[in-house]
């Protein structure tokens, strides 16, 4: 299966209007577009009833207590845990695209409703509705798209793997606020194929100098 995108190549930098923050000289980070990217697909496999689409940074820091410090800096050796922006399920299987911003324009404190999602489709939760949690004017179940904002002082560049799978069944028995865990339990035995592309973003101005975005 061929899976690719128009609005960024397949390991180069994700443009700041697919990002949920972009650099702002002054308060360090500003919220951008956060658009969710385009992306088409062929080459399908015979059988396919459905397909999901799921996006996740494997490169978010394990322990909170630099991010985001003046004066102190996430170490590019810290290890590493997964954060996932996008749990899309459900795309019906005449689908070959996604456009650009058809499915997140512009940041929505306390999150986009769900999981109905346009499309047909019906989306899950991402996990900045556990990162909000505590936040009083930002919490909420963040269902759908939201992009990068990795932390500002990161000595290492994130990466954001976007994963379609073609599935034999057309629904998932999941409800509610699903999340991309019960997603990969639910289609398991049912992938006829998958296909994979990573973006890097990072807010780190020392890192992002000499890139396009």
């Amino acid at each position: 299966m061929k899976f690719w995108s128009q609005s960024f190549a397949d390991g180069e930098h994700i443009p700041e209007r697919h990002a949920f923050a972009r650099i702002d000289a002054q308060s360090h980070v500003a919220l951008a577009d956060n658009l969710n990217p385009h992306f088409a697909w062929d080459e399908v496999p015979e059988g396919t009833c459905s397909f999901v689409l799921i996006c996740n940074d494997p490169d978010a820091p394990s322990q909170p207590d630099d991010v985001n410090q003046e004066g102190r800096e996430v170490p590019a050796d810290l290890p590493r845990t997964d954060f996932t922006h996008w749990v899309l399920i459900e795309l019906g299987a005449e689908m070959r695209e996604i456009p650009e911003g058809a499915f997140s324009g512009g940041v929505t404190p306390r999150g986009k409703g769900g999981p109905l999602a346009p499309m047909g489709a019906r989306q899950g939760i991402n996990d900045y509705t556990g990162w909000f949690a505590a936040d009083r004017d930002m919490n909420g179940e963040y269902f759908g798209y939201d992009g990068p904002c990795p932390p500002w002082n990161d000595a290492l560049p994130h990466r954001y793997v976007f994963t379609l799978y073609a599935l034999d069944i057309d629904t998932l028995a999941l409800e509610g606020a699903f999340t991309a865990r019960a997603v990969l339990e639910a289609i398991e035995g049912h992938v006829l194929a998958q296909a994979s592309m990573q973006g890097i973003y990072t807010l780190n101005p020392a890192l992002a100098a000499g890139q396009i975005g």
